[in-house]
């Protein structure tokens, strides 16, 4: 989201290759993955870490190529999500994390206000989204008096 509040263009990277099956060479056992993705679960990794250790450790590039579906679609198949989102507790945490920084002496740190209220809106824009979807109870909201208690 850098374009919206910015004045650059963003930050520019690589595509995934546009492939229909894993490489030859790729772990391709649906039942190792699959117990591998429960079993990092359970440890505590979010589904981003938990795509990062199989590429890096397990030889598993896409595992949407080998299962079919989702890392996230495998945990909440097995209810091991977490009540919120993943990319919303992330932006929820940071926003903790900057309201933390100000309460702590750095009232007037200018920078960090704007980020805050950045990080708001992009919880909210979110949030909407969720709702939509139905991720999200209807009648949800950002509370900046709540958000400790929900990150926690």
């Amino acid at each position: 989201m850098a374009r919206m509040y910015k004045s650059r263009k963003g930050k520019s990277g690589s595509s995934r290759p546009n492939v229909s099956e894993a490489p030859a060479w790729s772990n391709t056992d649906k039942d190792a993955v699959q117990s591998l993705i429960l079993e990092m679960a359970k440890s505590g990794l979010s589904s981003a870490e938990i795509g990062t250790v199989l590429r890096d450790k397990h030889a598993v590039p896409n595992v949407r190529l080998v299962l079919g579906k989702r890392i996230s679609q495998v945990l909440a198949e097995n209810d091991m999500t977490g009540a919120y989102p993943e990319d919303l507790m992330n932006l929820m945490r940071q926003a903790v994390g900057i309201i933390n920084h100000l309460g702590s002496g750095n009232h007037k740190d200018i920078h960090n206000k704007r980020a805050l209220e950045i990080t708001e809106a992009k919880i909210r824009r979110l949030s909407n989204y969720y709702k939509g979807e139905g991720r999200l109870p209807a009648d949800w909201r950002y509370k900046r008096d709540e958000l400790r208690l929900m990150v926690e």
